[in-house]
Order: structure tokens, then sequence, then C-alpha cells
């Protein structure tokens, strides 16, 4: 074969294909280049420990207990503290949590004073002077909104083992929450032990939904790629490359702007409410009657009168197709939708204070409500937060530890390069393994750059560790492509190349399984490394590895066709 044909050949195939054009993607998404002003910069982010800047700890405020009240004072107290008027309780049913209620007042009530309560459904008769309401609720619901307006918090309750656990958004101790249940005759259950049902902390799903939150907010703000990372059950870490400590808790505490308009005529539209409208957001639901995946809010009095005095005046009650309304986060839509017909029919006679943002039926709309939950929510966090620890990594040191990670890397690579001459002694394997290893980094580096992945001293610290282990998969490929110090025949090469390639799958398998618990169950420093090096082990296994396969069989086919027998 003439070595025209044969580079002809060897740039034709497939692997060698991939793997050019892998590099050349990696290089474009690295976008290396040169400035008098920054010298020699990449696109590449870069965390803390490399770049500078300050770190965040945060504690969630909170507490999860399951607790009882005695009906009748639990109901007095909740509607006197609603209403502002002295009540009688008549009598009350009971019937598995369920409560029915009938009270009287010398106070006037309509049924809209009462809906802005929130506790459920009510009838009014008024006679002599004396006003009767049933109203249907129940213990959860009155004991929520009990400890939400004594303690100024949201609560969130569960059922859960035939019981209601009540996460309380707030710091409350054991102490403080069994005081204020005794004033309504109300206690913390126990379990089967006698111990009391209370932990300080809130669930793992509001941990992580105020980490969601704050990720969105925070790299939301046009900044470089802020990690937010949860530590624990009850604690969030959060940091700012580059960014001094001043401006870092300046940053994690500004809210989001979230504003709710309806469009007016064409593109234009008109001011409704801003976010601090709302008063709280449900967790999204699925509605089994209209198959639809909804988000709940409740809007503050001000908030649901200004929503229908905008609804009337644009039209939007009267002709809800013509006058979507249409949430906005920091000026970007998150959320447009009609007026359903019975939302515009009731605004046109009094204010709603309760409202479902629906967004449809199938898996995608389910994510939406999801993320419209926290859009809602604009930055503002789900639970109190308390700033246990902060600190600030200077840039100078940042650079230094940038250098040294740099200069580490290369050292290794020369330390491989020197053991594997001294193995071989020859350059033509020297250089394509070499070689090699310089374009898994790349390639590593180029996935960093495409997905915005901050690199840090343990990501670092898995590109180093990736070289060694591709370095032990081409030694088995070149052991065994080396017969006798030859290339040997045809049939002999692909029942070893093979037999190599089975070792490395098989080694990689095991790199990856034994890293991929990290991803799941770790944080911070060891997520980073397992993730690193997870991703080189791919890189190499199919993409690098088989072209070195190619180029070391090129190269030794060549020398035994100049070499005589």
């Amino acid at each position: 074969m003439r070595e025209d044909e044969e580079q002809q050949s060897f740039f034709r195939d497939i692997r060698v294909i991939i793997f050019i054009i892998a590099i050349l993607a990696s290089i474009l998404f690295i976008q290396p280049g040169y400035s008098s002003e920054e010298g020699f910069h990449t696109n590449l982010n870069y965390g803390l420990d490399l770049e500078g800047g300050s770190w965040l700890q945060i504690k969630l405020q909170g507490a999860v207990a399951q607790l009882d009240a005695d009906a009748e004072t639990l109901s007095k107290t909740v509607i006197e503290n609603g209403i502002s008027e002295t009540v009688t309780i008549e009598k009350i049913d009971s019937n598995n949590g369920q409560l029915t209620v009938t009270f009287t007042t010398p106070a006037q009530l309509s049924n809209n004073q009462m809906d802005q309560l929130g506790i459920g459904e009510t009838t009014i008769t008024r006679s002599n002077n004396v006003t009767e309401v049933v109203l249907h609720t129940s213990e959860a619901t009155l004991i929520t909104t009990y400890l939400s307006e004594s303690l100024e918090a949201e609560v969130v309750p569960l059922a859960v083992n035939g019981g209601v656990e009540y996460e309380i958004r707030t710091a409350v101790s054991q102490e403080e929450l069994e005081e204020l249940m005794s004033e309504v005759g109300g206690i913390i259950v126990t379990d089967d032990q006698g111990t009391l049902i209370y932990k300080e902390g809130v669930r793992t799903e509001t941990r992580d939904l105020t980490k969601e939150i704050l990720s969105d907010k925070l790299n939301g703000l046009g900044l470089k790629d802020i990690p937010v990372k949860t530590v624990g059950e009850d604690y969030i870490l959060i940091d700012f490359a580059g960014i001094d400590l001043a401006t870092a808790k300046d940053i994690a505490e500004k809210p989001g702007k979230f504003e709710i308009r309806i469009i007016t005529e064409g593109n234009n539209s008109r001011h409704a409410i801003y976010g601090d409208a709302i008063q709280s957001v449900g967790i999204a639901g699925y509605n089994e009657n209209d198959g639809q995946w909804y988000t709940p809010f409740t809007l503050t009095d001000e908030g649901a009168k200004a929503l229908q005095e905008t609804a009337i005046d644009t039209g939007a009650t009267r002709d809800p197709m013509s006058h979507f309304l249409v949430m906005y986060l920091d000026d970007v839509e998150v959320y447009s939708a009609p007026l359903s017909p019975s939302a515009a029919s009731s605004l046109e006679q009094y204010p709603i204070y309760s409202w479902q943002a629906s967004t449809g039926g199938d898996e995608e709309s389910r994510s939406q409500a999801e993320q419209l939950q926290i859009h809602l929510r604009a930055g503002a966090l789900p639970v109190n937060v308390e700033l246990m620890g902060s600190g600030h990594v200077d840039a100078s040191l940042g650079a230094q530890f940038k250098s040294q990670a740099v200069i580490a890397g290369l050292l290794a690579l020369f330390a491989v390069a020197l053991v594997i001459y001294r193995r071989y002694r020859k350059p033509e394997i020297l250089i394509p393994m070499v070689g090699t290893s310089i374009s898994e980094v790349i390639m590593i580096l180029g996935f960093a750059g495409a997905v915005g992945w901050q690199l840090d001293l343990p990501s670092i610290a898995g590109i180093i560790a990736v070289i060694g282990t591709g370095i032990d998969h081409l030694v088995i490929i070149t052991d065994e492509v080396l017969y006798e110090g030859k290339l040997p025949p045809r049939k002999v090469y692909l029942s070893r190349i093979t037999k190599a390639f089975s070792i490395i799958f098989a080694a990689a398998a095991t790199t990856i399984i034994a890293m991929s618990p990290l991803v799941v169950m770790g944080f911070g420093a060891l997520k980073g490394f397992a993730i690193t090096t997870i991703v080189g082990v791919l890189i190499g296994i199919l993409i690098a590895r088989p072209v070195y396969a190619k180029v070391i069989h090129t190269i030794l086919e060549a020398r035994s066709e100049k070499t005589p027998e």
C-alpha cells in the first residue's frame, strides 16, 4: 500500500474523525486567547479556590412536629383572631379530622370576609342581630392558620402515618411550640415509645426547594456560575468566585423582582401587582377534575384588590382571551395564560385571594408547575435562614492555586512520560501516548466550557487522576499490540486488541461504579472530583483509546514495512 493511500485510510477512519471533531469542538468551547490587558484567557469558569472570592454558609431555620389541639378552643381562637370579634361555638361535628363548626357572633359577616380567612367554606345566616355561621374546615387547616399567624411564618401540613406533620418554616424551639399549643388546649404528639414527635430543621424537600430558589436567583443575575450546595440536612453552602464578601452577602439577601401584568392591547401591558403582594405559595399539584398541573398561591388583601381593579380596567374580566395575565421574574416572562371563565366572573364582583396557575396535563407541564412555584417566590426563600459562616479567598491566593494546579498537572504528565520512555525506549510510542493524554485533558476542559462547569482544585485532582488511569489503559493496549517487539499477524492482532479493550472497559466500569455514589450522595469537593473522573474516563474509553489503538497500529505497521525480516 502506498503512503498516501495509508494516510487517506487513517483519516477516513470513523474513530479518527470523531476524535478530530471532539478536539476542535473542545478548543472552540475553551476559547483560548491572549490580550495585553488580561494576558492568556479562556472561556472556562474557575471555582472559589482558583479564582478567589467569597463563600457563605447558611442554616435553614425550622421545625417539624406532629400536633393536636382541642377543637373548640382552637376554632374559637382562630375565628376570633380572624374577624376581630367575639364568637360563641354552638356545635362541632368531627369526622376523621374534618370539622363542621357552627358558631354565632354579633358581627355582620359576609362570605367574602370569611373567604379571606382561608380556613374553609361557610354558610352564613343572620337574624335578630346575630350572625350564625356554619364552617366546613379541618383540624389541620386550623392548626396551620393558628401557627402561621402566631409565628408570622409559613406552616406546611403533610399527612403521614395516619396523622398530620407540620413543617414550621421559622426557628421555634420545642418549649416554645409546647407553650404555643397549650393556649389552644394542644400538645406535641408522642410516638409509641412516648417520645415527642418533634425535630429541629426542615424536610428534605424544603431544603432542596430552598437550594433551587437560591440557585435560580443567583445564576439569573448574569454573574459567573454560582454553585449552591446542600451540606447535611439543614445547611447550604454558596461559593461566589471572584466576588467580595460584602457583595456576596448583598446578592444572597436581595430578592428577585416578581411582577404580574395584564395585556391591554397588542404587546402592551399594565402592571397589576409585585411579588410582595403574594402572601404564600403552595406545593405544585395535580387537579383530577380537569387533568391539569397547577401551582397554588395566595394574595394579600391589598394584592387581591389591586389585581381585581386591574383586571376590570383592562377588560380581562369581560374578554379574558384578549387580555392574558403574564408573570415576570426579573423582567423575563415565566408564565402567561388567560383568566378562567369562573375567575373572570368572580372578579367582576369581588377580589380573589386564592389562585391556581395551571400549566397543562403532561409531564412537561408538571415540570413547569414546579418551576413556577420557585418563580412565584421571587427569590424569597421558603424558610428563614441564619448566616452561620462566611469567608474570603484572596484573588492573588486563587491565582497562586491556579498556577500550582497547572504545574502539578504538567509534572504529573512529565513523570508519566519519563516512566513510559524508560519502559519502551521508543519515541514513536512515547509521543502518541503523551499526545493522547493531552488530548483527553483538552476534551475534559472543552466539556467543562460547554456546560459552564466550574473548575476547582478537586476537579484538577480528578483530571490528574484521569491522566494516570488513561496511561494505564494505553500501556495495556501497547503491550497487547506489541508481539515480541513487533506487530503481530492481523488475526493475532485483532485477538489481542479485543482482549486489551475488554480489560480497559472492565477497569473503566469499575472506576465509574466506584465514583457514582459520590456523585449521588457526596457534596462539594467529593462530588466535583467524582464527576471529573467519570467524565474523563468516558471520554478516554469512547474517544481517545480507540484512536490511540489505531495510531499505534499504523506506526508499528509502517515501521515493520521499513524493517527487513
